[in-house]
């Protein structure tokens, strides 16, 4: 790590940490009018962004990124509108800061209130994805967090050219433009310098591959709020029904295969599989679903490819899926367990009593009955946009919308009162 690189990554946190005090005193009228506005801007410069975009896409081309990546990488007048529309969207949603939880007095008459404020300033560190510079950006002004924003390489110019943008409208607004700092440089000195930022970064959050994440969570000293790969898992039970458990695998599967809450693996009971293959093979075939399979799914689907023990954890984020056939419920959760990671689950069946089962025993932070794995998103779900999705535990779980960006202050009111 260069020293020059060191005192411009603090300096920018240092920046932020100074603009976070001003956003968590403005009104939530001022709030919401800066992100409508920053979404009037992003529509006017899209052709900016377009440029910019280009020349990532082309250095992606040259590199040859699969074709899953350039289409993350990949923006368009109308990607860049939907930008504009979740900042709107979140612009509409309750503001999470100054909630009173709970309030109560004691017995000395001293007042308590459990009260939400802004976590301070938030560290994203991500990968091919610009839609999250803004996503993330919307979602920490409206709960009151400065951010500081490290994109991936790939993404370098679109990244770039979004926050110029983002800087020219919050100009005009009552938000300081410092509140949103990104980090221009692509050594990756720079992201590791975050890590242990602690004085001025209050949380990271990473959001990209495994690869990615990990780094983070084992060598940040600042507090992570972890967000998982998806290896998302579709088990059809002996009790489920043809035509929904056809369509929820198709589109779990298809709708969006490069998205983390797309299925990678479909777990089938052996019984459903004996007496429904036909149907089962027919759609696969039907939507080019390339199979890996365990010996028995080999036996029966036409052109699968034998699955290796790492196809059962593959994020495959395309249209290949793995494949593994069980004999019963207890099988199939012991599957999940074993290969999953704990982002979303789902089951169909029309037996509740093994519904039951599933929702009480797999630990994920998402589960579905006879429903898509594909909802677990926070525009699906009302929360307009998400920060990512965690699947730990503590502080948040689930796709992350603006409650999970607040933590608590204990406001107590006295007259005088000592102990």
């Amino acid at each position: 790590m260069t020293q020059t690189t060191k005192v411009n990554v603090e300096a920018q946190a240092i920046e932020a940490k100074k603009a976070s005090k001003t956003l968590m005193i403005l009104s939530k009228e001022e709030k919401n009018e800066a992100l409508n506005h920053l979404a009037d801007v992003l529509e006017r410069e899209y052709e900016t962004i377009l440029a910019a975009n280009e020349k990532d896409l082309e250095n992606g081309r040259e590199k040859g990124f699969t074709e899953a990546f350039m289409d993350r990488l990949s923006l368009s007048k109308e990607r860049i509108a939907d930008f504009a529309q979740g900042l709107r969207e979140v612009s509409e949603l309750e503001d999470p800061t100054g909630q009173v939880l709970s309030d109560w007095t004691l017995e000395n008459d001293l007042q308590v209130e459990k009260v939400t404020v802004p976590l301070g300033v938030i560290g994203m560190i991500y990968e091919a994805r610009p839609n999250v510079t803004v996503d993330a950006t919307g979602l920490a002004l409206k709960s009151g967090n400065a951010i500081v924003l490290k994109g991936g390489s790939s993404a370098i110019n679109s990244n770039k050219a979004i926050v110029e943008v983002m800087h020219k409208g919050l100009a005009e607004t009552k938000i300081p433009k410092e509140a949103v700092q990104f980090i221009a440089s692509t050594d990756r000195s720079a992201t590791n310098e975050m890590f242990t930022m602690k004085e001025h970064i209050d949380v990271l959050i990473p959001r990209g591959g495994g690869k990615l994440i990990q780094a983070v969570v084992e060598n940040a000293t600042v507090p992570v709020l972890e967000t998982g790969v998806g290896n998302c898992h579709i088990y059809i039970d002996k009790d489920a029904d043809v035509e929904k458990a056809i369509n929820i695998l198709v589109n779990a599967k298809t709708d969006r295969p490069a998205v983390c809450n797309a299925a990678e693996t479909l777990v089938v009971h052996k019984e459903w599989l004996a007496a429904n293959n036909e149907a089962l093979i027919k759609a696969l075939k039907e939507n080019d679903i390339h199979v890996h399979g365990d010996e028995h799914v080999m036996n029966i689907i036409p052109g699968s490819v034998l699955a290796g023990e790492e196809d059962w954890a593959n994020e495959y984020l395309s249209t290949d899926i793995a494949v593994k056939a069980v004999d019963d419920l207890t099988d199939a959760i012991t599957h999940i367990e074993t290969y999953g990671t704990k982002h979303s689950e789902a089951i169909v069946t029309e037996n509740q009593e093994a519904a039951d089962k599933f929702f009480a025993l797999v630990d994920a932070a998402a589960l579905y009955h006879n429903a898509s794995t594909r909802f677990t998103d926070g525009g699906a779900l009302g929360f307009g946009a998400e920060i990512g999705i965690s699947t730990q535990k503590l502080h948040a779980r689930g796709p992350m919308g603006l409650p999970a960006l607040t933590t608590v202050k204990f406001l107590m009111k006295g007259t005088g009162q000592i102990r």
